[in-house]
């Protein structure tokens, strides 16, 4: 079966219109029509020439400007996911991105890669399969010409260094045989500013608003499964450690970007029980504890071999110590007293989580991954969702669990029990700590943006910086459209 990529069968912007005819049929001409077939093949090569030269469109995927590949494995929290680019140059030299089904693919594996501490080698499994996946997607005789690339977040900046470079040397040995361009170099740990910079990106580039007045950008809130990130242009002083520069064109960003690493959702729920275990443990009374967060009648150690993001893996300890007792309004100042933990050694002016400096939000912002799941799971309005979530998240907390479990028979437990946690995290989070208002219309959830639907994950952004100057950032050097100042 020939690839759904192959570079002589996709389909080029705009939908419309697509790439010239590139299947023909051949048959060995007769020496009387010779001369006529010769005057015929140069009048269609001339006429297609005009066709190409007038028509910048059609030379996308063409034999001109063929297609080119590019692989990148996002080594996350909660799972490892593949993307599969598919792009080209136009004959102005300026790279072309189509995020549309015929020119960008990508598969998610759990665990991620994070989860592989104690066996290191057990990674390789996982991204060999991803590399397979890629394979299909790209044309063989474009593979050797392909860069494949590996970036670990906020699960693997939470090993410690000597862990995360046996995993890393796992990961490489398996991308340097793949087939595919690769240097040991590409594959690393990158850092919750860059990952929160990439997420901005894409979403401007989704936006169409790269290039355009820097407060008319729209910022970032993600809550992914070990971090947290926040992304926006400000246009108060920002300490230079919270500071980014991005020029695109003649256009300068000033942007605030920080990654709250250990308030992921998952991460977070992590600390907020073993908290609850350390009262129960310290405890004069019965050493019994109530989880406000947690739908009652759930009992901790049945689902706990099911979770895929290996944070509550040893969940049945808490069994005996804690009582799930689901309750909005009591998890949400436990888990805002979680985000405010640390505040007093805030040294800056102001300290919306824990000690790290956050400027006042402003503009139009996107709150996306765990964000976005958990107001899509309550199906609420884009618009004004946060102040919907407030009842929502409190007639879900004060269900049964059987109940719940009943009402949702298609949903995985490990995501059902959380969303008791994740709507009050939420709001503790967007508006009780980084004060957004409820009624603030300016702040939409999303997983997809603008009118060609685009994903929101910070993966693509970091290719489409990757692909404007492919090595230049790594140098820390400006970019020659879009990059770092």
């Amino acid at each position: 079966m020939e690839p759904e990529m192959d570079a002589l069968k996709v389909k080029i912007l705009p939908e419309h219109q697509s790439s010239p005819s590139s299947t023909y049929t051949v048959t060995k001409p007769k020496s009387k029509s010779l001369i006529l077939l010769l005057i015929a093949t140069v009048a269609v090569t001339l006429g297609l020439l005009y066709v190409f030269s007038s028509n910048p469109v059609l030379l996308s995927g063409s034999l001109f400007c063929p297609l080119r590949y590019s692989v990148l494995i996002d080594a996350g929290s909660s799972g490892t996911r593949v993307h599969v680019f598919a792009y080209w140059f136009d004959q102005y030299g300026e790279p072309v991105f189509d995020f549309g089904e015929k020119h960008y693919a990508d598969m998610k594996l759990t665990p991620g890669l994070s989860a592989y501490a104690d066996d290191p080698e057990g990674a390789s499994v996982s991204v060999t399969n991803l590399v397979e996946f890629a394979k299909t997607r790209i044309p063989k005789i474009k593979l050797r010409t392909s860069d494949i690339r590996l970036m670990g977040t906020a699960g693997m900046r939470l090993l410690e260094a000597p862990v995360q470079e046996q995993i890393l040397d796992v990961t490489r040995r398996v991308l340097r045989s793949s087939g595919f361009m690769f240097r040991d170099e590409w594959a690393t740990v990158i850092s919750g500013s860059d990952e929160g910079i990439y997420a901005w990106v894409i979403a401007n580039h989704a936006l169409g608003s790269l290039g355009s007045d820097p407060l008319e950008t729209t910022g970032i809130v993600e809550l992914g499964g070990a971090s947290a990130q926040a992304t926006f242009v400000s246009s108060g002083h920002v300490p230079p450690e919270f500071s980014r520069t991005i020029a695109y064109g003649n256009v300068s960003y000033t942007i605030y970007s920080h990654s709250f690493l250990h308030y992921g959702k998952d991460t977070a729920l992590k600390r907020l029980l073993e908290s609850l275990q350390n009262s129960a443990e310290n405890s004069t009374g019965d050493g019994i504890v109530e989880d406000p967060c947690t739908p009652r009648g759930y009992i901790y150690d049945t689902s706990s071999q099911n979770y895929s993001s290996g944070f509550l893996a040893d969940e049945s300890k808490l069994k005996g110590s804690i009582q799930a007792a689901g309750n909005f309004s009591k998890c949400r100042s436990a888990t805002f007293a979680l985000l405010q933990e640390g505040k007093d050694n805030c040294l800056y002016e102001h300290c919306s989580i824990g000690s790290t400096f956050t400027p006042d939000l402003q503009g139009s912002f996107l709150a996306t991954s765990n964000f976005y799941y958990t107001a899509k799971f309550f199906e609420l309005e884009e618009k004004g969702w946060l102040s919907e979530l407030i009842p929502a998240g409190t007639k879900y907390c004060g269900e049964e669990w059987s109940k719940l479990k009943s009402e949702y028979p298609t949903t995985e437990e490990e995501y059902l029990r959380g969303y008791c946690f994740s709507s009050a995290y939420t709001i503790s989070m967007l508006h009780d700590s980084l004060g957004i208002a409820l009624d603030d219309e300016r702040i939409t959830y999303a997983s997809k943006a603008g009118a060609k639907h685009i994903p929101l994950d910070w993966a693509l952004g970091a290719f489409i910086l990757d692909t404007v100057t492919p090595t230049s950032y790594y140098g820390g050097k400006s970019r020659k459209h879009l990059g770092f100042v």
